[in-house]
C-alpha cells in the first residue's frame, strides 16, 4: 500500500481555500492507496468550534467525493458538531464512500481544548488494502498506554497541529511508538502559522525498525509518499516476536 503524507500550510477559519489547495495537492501527487491529511485540516487548531465547526458536512462530503474520484482513501480531522457536542473527528473515507469515525481521545487541556471539546470513547482500527491502521490525533501521541499494540493493527496514523517548539518531542515519539509496537507510524503535521503558534511539519512515514521511509523538508509544503510491506512487516513480527513477551493489560473507557 503506497500512503502520501501531506504537510501543508492551512488558512486560519477559511476551509474552502484549504480544500482546495488540498485538491492541487493531491492532483499534483495522484497515485497512492491513502492520503493523510493534518489535524484540523480545514481550519487550523482552533478553539472556536461553535463559529467554524462543520455543521453542513461539506468536509466529509468533499472527503467522500475526492476518494471516489482517485480511488484512494483519504483521511484526517474536522471540527464537527453533535447534539450541542463539538468534536475533534478523524474520518476515514474509502472510495466507495465507507466512512470510519474516531474522536481524538486525548484533548490538550494545556490549550484548553478540553474546555470545547468532547474527548472520543473508542479505540479504533480500520482496514484498508489489507493493513488495519490505528487512528490518533496529535496530542494521542504523548500516551503509549492507549496506543499499545494489542496485536489488532499494523500501522497507526497520527494526524497533527505539532508547534516547533515542541518539534524534537514529535520526531522522537513517532518513532518510539513504531519500535515499541512494531508497526509502521505515519505521522503528519502542518506547517505555517496561525494565531498562537509556528509550525514547521516534521512529518514522516517510519518503519517498524524505527527507519525513516519518506519525510517532509521543515518549513516547506510537500507531498511524501512511502510503501507498506505486510509482509516484511509479518515476516519482522516473526523472527522477532517481542509482542508476545508484552504485558497484559485493560484500558478503560467511558461507556457510550
Amino acid at each position: 500500500m503506497n500512503v502520501a503524507i501531506i504537510q501543508t500550510n492551512i488558512a486560519w477559519h477559511e476551509p474552502k481555500n484549504n480544500i482546495q489547495h488540498i485538491d492541487k495537492l493531491i492532483d499534483a501527487n495522484k497515485g497512492a492507496d491513502l492520503y493523510i491529511l493534518p489535524e484540523m485540516f480545514t481550519t487550523g487548531f482552533s478553539m472556536n468550534p461553535e463559529s467554524i465547526a462543520d455543521t453542513d458536512g461539506a468536509s466529509l462530503t468533499w472527503m467522500k467525493e475526492r476518494a471516489r474520484q482517485i480511488s484512494a482513501a483519504v483521511a484526517g480531522t474536522v471540527i464537527v458538531e453533535k447534539n450541542g457536542a463539538f468534536y475533534n473527528r478523524m474520518y476515514f473515507v474509502k472510495p466507495n464512500g465507507e466512512t470510519t469515525v474516531y474522536d481524538k481521545r486525548h484533548l490538550f487541556s494545556f490549550s484548553g481544548e478540553d474546555k470545547h471539546y468532547t474527548p472520543g470513547k473508542k479505540r479504533v482500527v480500520v482496514e484498508w488494502k489489507g493493513v488495519r491502521i490505528f487512528l490518533q490525533t496529535c496530542y494521542d501521541l504523548r500516551f503509549p498506554v492507549f496506543s499499545r499494540n494489542k496485536g489488532d493493527y499494523d500501522m497507526i496514523v497520527y494526524v497533527a497541529s505539532w508547534p516547533d517548539r515542541r518539534h524534537d518531542v514529535w520526531t522522537t515519539l513517532l518513532k518510539a511508538r513504531a519500535l515499541e509496537n512494531q508497526c509502521y507510524v505515519a505521522g503528519v503535521n502542518r506547517t505555517g502559522d496561525d494565531p498562537q503558534c509556528h509550525y514547521i511539519g516534521g512529518s514522516a512515514v517510519i518503519s517498524p525498525y524505527g527507519r525513516y521511509l519518506a519525510m517532509c523538508e521543515d518549513n516547506t509544503e510537500e507531498v511524501a509518499i512511502a510503501t507498506i510491506d505486510i509482509q516484511k512487516l509479518q515476516e519482522f513480527r516473526k523472527k522477532f516476536p517481542v509482542l508476545q513477551d508484552a504485558d497484559d493489560f485493560t484500558i478503560y473507557l467511558d461507556k457510550e
